[in-house]
């Protein structure tokens, strides 16, 4: 049985690639390896938001290619999703050791692929077309069968779009992603309801800009987009317990989606708006279609509509043009929206975008002296939003083992917050209630004395 070793980089959509990619490969008789030294075939599924995403994948493929030229490996190795899908043919050249090169709208073929370069009939495959003759036939649907008498994973990732017409100038995915292309409700309604008869109860709905979800012949309906109507009906699936989705754009949140959070119950208190910068000018540079003001009014009506929910955020430091006076409204952006956390990204000029040649491109120093700045600020206001935590209680859905010490059980708050919490291993896979009696900068530590659970 020849067996597949599968590398992730980048977001939850790139996650959720490889978990169906997988899944085809258990399909058709393989089985994954648990490392890419014992494995016949070794796939790095990439990402090209950043440079050094890219990077870290280039870096892990020559070291491959060196260790298969030394052992004499016939082993298969290849790049999949967005830097395949930005470099093509450039990465076989790169390295001649790559035999397989396919991009974002050709996953759905790279079983057929790596069967024909492993079996000898072709030398390589280097597939980066766009078509899209099946509007959304593309967009891998399967998951990876937990293991016969394994535990059964209880959250599931679901890709309802691909794409993104955004054309932020910072942003390579409109390039590596294509145009958006929705999923059908009847097919996501479908998968989740099978994702509930496997255990599931939480699934996490994906899409570059997942709010402008928009299959053909699926128009809004008493004032209700696409994608709220989508959420009305995956409330009422039974036995699906909560729903997350990211990751949004700020303009998707409209009257109907913001009056969803105080109305479905299932739909977790946790809202992830990209601000990206806190400064109108720079927002206008970075053509993201809104100003800071209509953003804070966002956050204020979601807070109005569901007092509870918490707002995280994405934020870049060092886009070109940017002052000291931008960084400092960022900064201050932060206070103002009282962001529980934020991921804070340098930027990086990634070819192909506008901003790359855009003028007053931002030195490396200034950058890394404002990222720390950013970082600090963030880091203090979420321990803070961690520490108002203890005293409560909060729901947990138990997701499995701790990762930092397995004798313990981990889950998230409805929040979104790692939990950490002490309890049995027959837990696992449902909802309890516990009281916070410590918390870190990043984790929750419940009482084990005031479980209950359902």
């Amino acid at each position: 049985m020849p067996s597949v070793y599968l590398k992730t980089y980048g977001c939850q959509m790139n996650e959720r690639d490889s978990d169906a990619i997988a899944a085809r490969f258990l399909a058709s008789g393989y089985c994954l390896a648990a490392s890419d030294q014992e494995a016949d075939v070794v796939l790095l599924n990439t990402c090209s938001v950043r440079d050094m995403a890219e990077q870290k994948a280039i870096g892990k493929m020559t070291a491959l290619v060196g260790a298969a030229r030394k052992h004499r490996s016939p082993v298969v190795l290849g790049f999949l999703g967005c830097m395949a899908q930005s470099r093509g043919r450039e990465l076989m050249d790169l390295l001649p050791g790559v035999r397989v090169v396919l991009g974002t709208r050709k996953l759905d073929r790279v079983v057929e692929a790596v069967e024909a370069v492993r079996t000898g009939r072709l030398a390589s495959v280097v597939d980066t077309g766009m078509d899209t003759e099946a509007r959304g036939a593309s967009i891998l649907s399967e998951h990876v069968l937990p293991a016969p008498g394994g535990p059964r994973p209880v959250t599931a990732l679901v890709s309802i779009m691909q794409g993104c017409d955004q054309q932020c100038a910072f942003c390579i995915v409109p390039q590596t992603r294509g145009r958006e292309q929705s999923r059908s409700p009847a097919d996501l309604v479908a998968e989740c309801r099978q994702l509930v008869a496997r255990g599931v109860r939480e699934v996490t709905l994906l899409g570059q800009i997942v709010t402008r979800y928009a299959p053909p012949g699926f128009p809004p309906a008493n004032g209700r987009s696409p994608f709220v109507q989508l959420l009305e009906a995956l409330h009422a699936l039974d036995g699906l317990d909560r729903i997350r989705f990211a990751s949004p754009h700020p303009g998707g949140y409209g009257a109907d989606l913001v009056e969803a959070y105080a109305r479905l119950p299932k739909l977790c208190e946790h809202a992830h708006l990209p601000a990206q910068s806190g400064s109108n000018r720079v927002l206008s540079l970075m053509r993201r279609g809104y100003t800071r003001e209509r953003f804070l009014e966002v956050v204020n009506r979601l807070r109005q509509a569901q007092p509870g929910i918490e707002i995280t955020t994405d934020l870049i430091v060092g886009f070109p043009g940017e002052t000291d006076a931008d960084f400092e409204q960022t900064l201050d952006l932060v206070q103002a929206a009282r962001f529980q956390n934020a991921f804070v990204f340098k930027y990086s000029a990634r070819r192909g975008t506008p901003a790359a040649a855009f003028p007053d491109q931002v030195s490396a120093d200034v950058i890394e002296a404002r990222h720390a700045r950013l970082l600090e600020r963030v880091n203090t206001q979420m321990t803070a939003a961690y520490q108002r935590m203890v005293g409560r209680r909060v729901q947990v859905l138990v997701e499995g083992p701790s990762r930092k010490n397995p004798a313990r059980l981990e889950g998230r708050t409805r929040c979104g917050k790692i939990a950490v919490l002490t309890a049995t291993p027959d837990t696992i896979g449902r909802l309890v209630e516990a009281r916070v009696v410590h918390a870190s900068s990043v984790t929750l530590y419940t009482d084990p004395d005031t479980l209950n659970s359902n």
